[in-house]
């Protein structure tokens, strides 16, 4: 069977790719309703100084832990004893929030691509009613949009099956013309930056209330909204077992995100010397009304552009990492074994094709407005099952310096010690602070919870290759 391996720029590629997708082109305009220009670069610091912490732990795992592979919500397994009904349960849980999360995220990638494909042809936007039955009204907008997400799904679905190293050149591709038109973009900005646009530069800020915020307030509500950009910097520790070098996964981790928050906030601070204040807070395409200031109405286009290059990246690195993690989880004994099944280019065959049927049905939620609150409801609650998975790789981390597993001197533990600390505190408030809304929180226990529905499948396979070895000793 052919393995073909990742080396390090392919995987820095991925982080990057999954990391700056469609959230970049509005972000500008969501953190300018939340802080003043002094409020979002500190924001992005210190959401770029916890993530760090974070990056670092995957790349240190990924090297004292080459064997666990798949991604951080498998070391959920290691924080109880081997082969106890614990490790198994809460490695399958976490697993399997996981996988949904993604596949559901990566529609809303795929619907978006749709949305800027629009730019050049307005017909997806069309409201001529092609059938009408009931409440049942279909647009031909609608219906040309269902049409264009589901052939990018499976062409994704296509290319990820001819081997992992193909995949991952094609995405090294989309997202290294992503970065360089992104930096171009930078340049463009750094000539038209109108310094008065972003005066006064602390500023008060307010809520739904009416109440003022202070730069402290305004941080903390920066710092949640930019901690969503950075989802996906655990795209190397997925994608580990294809690695060339377990080096390379925490190399790519940490180059990943330097590369990406210098993109954010690059980016974020320009669009803010481009445009007014009181514009881009009102701005529903804030990079591009930006680049429009310059450029005029070609930048509208150029920018168009890149986002569909940007998404086509973004949606073939997800719909790889979506089908890597049960594969991933299959191997550690924590998923149904028929998520094993490989083609001959050793991709996870049946688990790209399950991930990418539940998409698929996701998809339709272009075409019904029930489908679509169902596809929103499904997004809400998700998020547990990005943060939680943060949170047990830093845990983790913490019990291996702890226990000294690994580790040959003091020193190494004592560094890694306070890193662990850090990211641990980090991980918990993004749990704490993600979760505020108490109906996000049981919506995404719920979504945990529905694991248990297949979890005896795994219990019986655990069974039975315990019967297995005790028969062959």
């Amino acid at each position: 069977m052919k393995q073909q391996k990742l080396g390090f720029w392919v995987l820095t590629a991925l982080v990057v790719g999954n990391m700056v997708g469609s959230g970049i082109f509005m972000l500008p305009r969501s953190l300018a309703e939340a802080a003043s220009p002094a409020g979002v670069l500190l924001g992005w610091l210190l959401t770029g100084a916890g993530v760090l912490m974070i990056a670092i732990i995957f790349g240190n795992l990924a090297i004292r832990k080459p064997e666990l592979n798949g991604g951080p919500q498998i070391y959920a397994k290691e924080l109880f004893p081997k082969g106890s009904n614990a490790s198994i349960l809460s490695g399958f849980m976490s697993s399997w929030g996981y996988w949904i999360g993604n596949v559901a995220g990566n529609v809303a990638i795929i619907t978006t691509f749709a949305s800027y494909l629009s730019t050049f042809f307005p017909i997806l936007t069309s409201g001529h009613v092609v059938f009408s039955a009931g409440s049942l009204t279909l647009k031909l907008g609608n219906l040309l949009t269902f049409l264009v997400c589901t052939a990018l799904l499976w062409m994704m679905h296509t290319i990820i099956l001819q081997g992992a190293e193909n995949a991952g050149k094609l995405n090294f591709v989309a997202t290294a013309t992503k970065v360089l038109g992104f930096f171009l973009f930078i340049v463009i900005g750094l000539f038209a930056f109108e310094k008065s646009y972003i005066q006064p530069f602390v500023a008060p800020r307010y809520d739904e209330a009416g109440h003022t915020l202070g730069l402290l307030s305004q941080i903390n509500n920066v710092a949640l909204s930019t901690l969503w950009a950075f989802i996906g910097i655990e795209s190397a520790i997925v994608f580990a077992s294809r690695a060339r070098k377990q080096s390379d996964v925490k190399r790519a981790t940490i180059v990943g995100l330097f590369i990406a928050l210098a993109i954010y906030i690059g980016i974020s601070v320009l669009v803010m010397g481009l445009l007014k204040q009181e514009v881009l807070m009102q701005s529903e395409k804030p990079l591009v009304d930006a680049i429009g200031t310059v450029l005029g109405p070609i930048g509208s286009q150029l920018l168009a552009a890149l986002g569909l290059i940007s998404l086509i990246g973004s949606t073939l690195g997800w719909i790889f990492l979506s089908a890597e993690v049960p594969y991933q989880a299959a191997k550690q004994g924590l998923f149904m074994r028929t998520f094993l099944q490989e083609n001959k280019n050793g991709m996870p065959r049946f688990s790209l094709i399950v991930s990418n049927m539940i998409a698929q049905l996701f998809i339709f939620s272009t075409i019904s407005n029930s489908m679509a609150a169902a596809f929103d409801f499904v997004i809400y609650i998700a998020t547990l099952s990005y943060l939680v998975p943060y949170v047990i790789a830093s845990v983790f981390q913490l019990k291996l310096v702890w226990t000294g597993e690994t580790y040959r001197t003091m020193q190494e533990r004592m560094t890694d010690g306070t890193i662990a600390v850090l990211a641990t505190i980090y991980s918990i408030w993004l749990v704490k602070a993600g979760t505020a809304d108490m109906k996000t929180f049981l919506l995404g226990i719920a979504l945990l919870a529905s694991s248990l529905l297949f979890y005896p499948l795994v219990v019986k396979q655990q069974n039975g290759e315990t019967n297995k070895q005790k028969q062959s000793a």
